[in-house]
């Protein structure tokens, strides 16, 4: 197995589930980049997290998904670092990463049902999230 750190902050699961959605259709567009480098920039959850630190979660999501069974080593490094009342801010960074292209594929949409089921969110609850996700992203 690859160079996975055992201890992510909630920060660095955040930006992971980011950058696997962002990744899940094999091409990494610059507006996702542009929203998750936003996001991070912004959101007061990233307040004191080292930016620095992107690259190596990044590199390590990489990682993993060029592994058998990394997306579920993936899930397991992520709920053991996020705290439950984080998962749905983790579902609403995915989404708005997923919609920052004004396209959703199809690979990205079974992540999100993936990250859905792993995170144990509800079904409404994610409903509601996704609306404003795609709500925020909307062009004319």
């Amino acid at each position: 197995m690859t160079d996975i750190p055992h201890s992510w902050t909630p920060q660095d699961a955040l930006v992971a589930v980011m950058i696997a959605v962002s990744a899940s259709d094999s091409q990494i567009r610059t507006s996702e980049l542009v929203r998750i480098e936003t996001l991070v920039n912004h959101l007061p959850i990233f307040s004191e997290y080292d930016a620095d630190r992107i690259k190596a979660v990044a590199q390590s999501v990489f990682d993993l998904f060029s592994e058998e069974d990394g997306l579920d080593a993936l899930f397991g490094l992520i709920r053991e670092a996020l705290p439950e009342k984080l998962f749905e801010t983790a579902y609403a960074v995915a989404c708005d990463v997923a919609a920052a292209d004004g396209t959703t594929r199809e690979e990205e949409l079974r992540l999100l049902e993936e990250i859905r089921y792993e995170l144990k969110l509800d079904r409404l609850h994610a409903a509601a999230i996704e609306r404003g996700a795609r709500a925020r992203h909307a062009t004319l």
